[in-house]
């Protein structure tokens, strides 16, 4: 009986860890941004500033998944070695960028499409 208890409580535990883990950057959704904010932007400054956040968007995204992934290793040996499991990742600000950051991108591609760039 009591070994049922440790068993419960340890995955408890882990699920509870498992919630402070950094989020894999397809999984972070984009918060909305009002196209308004680029409707003074010709095609062109669209077409570069789309390009800037993507490069952003795709560094932001690499490093969150790296950050998952190391997450799940330390979960994953955290069973075996607790301590490790204070080393999860603490992320939450690069996820907000991230999700910044999409708004803009599809803001802007709404404002592309408003204003039938190429």
């Amino acid at each position: 009986m009591k070994s049922k208890l440790n068993v419960i409580a340890a995955a408890m535990a882990v699920v509870s860890l498992c919630a402070g883990c950094a989020t894999a950057g397809k999984d972070v959704s984009a918060s909305y941004v009002s196209p308004a904010q680029f409707s003074n932007l010709d095609c062109d400054q669209l077409r570069m500033e789309m390009s800037r956040l993507n490069g952003r968007v795709n560094q932001l995204t690499g490093r969150l998944d790296e950050a998952a992934g190391n997450d799940k290793a330390l979960v994953a040996g955290g069973l075996l070695f607790w301590p490790a499991l204070f080393a999860l990742g603490g992320t939450k600000q690069q996820e907000a960028e991230l999700s910044r950051l999409k708004g803009e991108y599809e803001a802007i591609q709404t404002t592309n499409t408003q204003k039938k760039c190429s």
